[in-house]
């Protein structure tokens, strides 16, 4: 009764979307604004019962209904309760009901919380939002129900992925999916805008919420994806290029474009064309990325590899939803006036120069990440891999750091290069500083982007905070105060990043317990290996003790055995210490006892992920502080009315 309840819950919300989008079009065509108060209860009832359905789908997962087929398929029932619950989401099916529950309870929270647009543009909002929502429904309902039962249920399970049997599992997807429908939402207030011709302050600042929100858990996602890629699959690597991982990170260029284009328009009523394109391209990636993932044509830990029916209807989706966005761009962009002009020494110019070079960094990456597999098409396989992105997207990177160390010190609307440049002299000499530092001490041992990036990550964190100067830091913005620590963020993470690629030690050796083992400063000697078993697995340990000039401490890297699925896995160790981490992976028995180890020591690597919560939590400031100043220019306005 539970899967079919699911099921109905399901075909409800889809009618319900489908008379929300009837709602609009009737609402738009006869001018009847006056309709958009019958439209908000339908969409707060469609996000409950895509709520419910979720739920529904949680409460199988945990009670190991194994005659559902999702279950069945995903599940086991000797696995741990934590991974029954996140394993709801671990998988094609119950992935993109999560995806839909969040756009559902995101549409009702439009429709019951936002009181700043126009009525019309409101109700054009709401129903992009409903046509959106329709068409993955209609992918749930006909192409992946995740409430379909399987007679005779088996008696166990498969059990889950033992790469995704991770706490990792429980945070990193549905953040990512939460920033994905943030970008759905922003979409839909483009279109909406573009629909009634209100693309202006008011409309930039009632998206803002909704890409800063989206951004912030994009950015969380990402580095709590990369951490967790990091520790679990043992290559010692925090990025590889892979190609998933590129469907996250592109969504998150663009939405970082689109937060700075969403900023100016609500302040200073500029680049609105900009605006609304980025809006429709961070959303745009967002889709591609989910056709990478669900499509089958990758090979990837993780992709869902799934039959190309289901990626040829996503591949139809994004053709409808984003042609049908660019052309309604097309026809309408002409329509809409041109925002407050600014001088070409100007904060707004800076930014202009961010999006674009943020845009070319997406256009590498979505470059990089396709053409492998266009070429395959034609039978011609080609690798692109870290040295493609490296070498053409850092620079630019670097290039686009530096500017966004310049855009704080400049004036909005007018400046002078002069004043410009008398800003930037304590940033530029602490980077030259530590530019002559870095070679004093390094030379020979790091290359050239590492060299630049360590000193552009220097000079970077001291421009960061310079809004700060002079300034009564109790009267400071909470807007401003989030700027500060956002920008600050990427100069810590791109230190990280520097630092790894420089200064990373590796060792690979075959070693017998008893043995000892030296780099880097460390000690490790390798005490012995003992079996293991947990709930669902069984494991040899290697129980390591490593010392650096102090007291020794133990590190156990392991390597697991996973009975359903067959799998083996390696668990790697890490020691945190305040200048790196040591990381340890145990491989296969070699002749004569030995057992393979690889060992890294990595100098200022959690700088990367450090950085990563810096840059969260700016934007969560930042939100916090935009979203109580409008509140109290409102109270105070109802307060003068009164």
């Amino acid at each position: 009764m539970i899967a079919e309840a699911g099921l109905i819950a399901l075909w409800l919300a889809a009618s319900l979307a489908l008379l929300q989008l009837f709602l609009a079009f009737a609402g738009l065509k006869g001018g009847k604004v006056e309709l958009l108060a019958a439209m908000r209860p339908v969409a707060v009832a469609q996000g409950v019962l895509t709520a419910l359905a979720f739920a529904l789908l949680i409460t199988l997962f945990l009670r190991s209904d194994m005659s559902v087929l999702l279950v069945a398929m995903n599940s086991h029932s000797a696995k741990p309760w934590l991974y029954k619950f996140a394993g709801t989401w671990g998988n094609h099916e119950g992935s993109m009901l999560l995806w839909v529950a969040v756009m559902g309870v995101a549409g009702g929270a439009v429709a019951l919380f936002e009181r700043a647009l126009r009525r019309d543009t409101h109700m054009a909002t709401l129903g992009a939002q409903a046509a959106i929502s329709l068409g993955f429904y209609a992918f749930l309902l006909f192409s992946s129900n995740p409430f379909a039962r399987v007679d005779p249920p088996p008696a166990d399970g498969q059990g889950l992925n033992p790469l995704l049997q991770d706490p990792g599992l429980a945070f990193h997807p549905p953040t990512l999916y939460l920033g994905y429908v943030g970008l759905s939402v922003a979409f839909s207030f483009a279109v909406g805008a573009l629909l009634t011709r209100a693309v202006d302050a008011a409309f930039a600042r009632a998206m803002r919420p909704w890409v800063l929100g989206a951004w912030i858990l994009l950015t969380l996602g990402i580095t709590a994806g990369s951490y967790w890629a990091y520790y679990e699959l043992g290559w010692g690597g925090w990025w590889f290029w892979d190609p998933v991982e590129n469907a996250s990170l592109m969504p998150w260029l663009a939405a970082t474009a689109l937060l700075h284009s969403v900023t100016v328009l609500a302040t200073r009523d500029g680049l609105r064309a900009w605006t609304i394109m980025l809006a429709v391209v961070a959303f745009s990636m967002s889709m591609v990325g989910t056709f990478l993932v669900r499509s089958g044509i990758l090979t990837s830990v993780h992709a869902f590899a799934v039959d190309p029916e289901r990626g040829s209807f996503i591949l139809a989706l994004l053709a409808i939803y984003i042609g049908g966005a660019l052309a309604l761009f097309g026809w309408r962009i002409g329509s809409v006036r041109e925002g407050a002009p600014f001088e070409l020494v100007s904060r707004e110019t800076l930014l202009v120069v961010n999006n674009l070079l943020l845009s070319v960094i997406l256009g590498i990456v979505l470059i990089g990440t396709l053409y492998p597999l266009m070429t395959e098409a034609f039978g011609h396989k080609v690798s692109v891999g870290a040295p493609y992105f490296d070498r053409i997207a850092g620079p630019i990177a670097l290039t686009l750091m530096i500017a966004m160390a310049v855009g704080p010190l400049t004036r909005w609307r007018r400046d002078r290069l002069p004043a410009v440049g008398r800003r930037l002299v304590i940033p530029a000499t602490g980077g030259a500083m530590a530019a002559v530092f870095i070679a004093a001490v390094a030379w020979g041992r790091i290359g050239p982007l590492p060299f630049f990036g360590l000193t552009v990550a220097i000079g970077v964190g001291i421009a960061s905070l310079a809004p700060l100067w002079k300034r009564k830091l109790r009267r400071t913005p909470l807007f401003t105060w989030g700027m500060v620590i956002a920008h600050l963020g990427c100069a810590v993470s791109l230190a990280g990043m520097a630092c790894d690629s420089a200064f990373t030690v590796e060792k690979l050796v075959a070693a017998r317990p008893g043995d000892a083992i030296r780099t880097a400063g460390w000690t490790l000697r390798f005490v012995k290996i003992m079996p293991l078993a947990g709930d669902n697995w069984t494991a040899l340990q290697a129980d390591m003790a490593v010392d650096r000039g102090g007291r020794a401490v133990m590190m156990r890297p392991q390597s697991r055995f996973f009975t359903s699925p067959p799998t083996t896995t390696s668990e790697a160790a890490l020691l945190t210490q305040w200048d790196g981490q040591l990381y340890v992976v145990l491989g296969e028995e070699v002749e004569g006892g030995r057992w393979q180890l690889r060992i890294w020591w990595k100098p200022f690597v959690t700088l990367i992920w450090f950085g990563g919560v810096l840059i969260a939590l700016g934007g969560a400031l930042a939100l916090i502080g935009h979203e109580r100043r409008g509140w109290l220019v409102k109270w105070r306005g109802r307060r003068a009315v009164a």
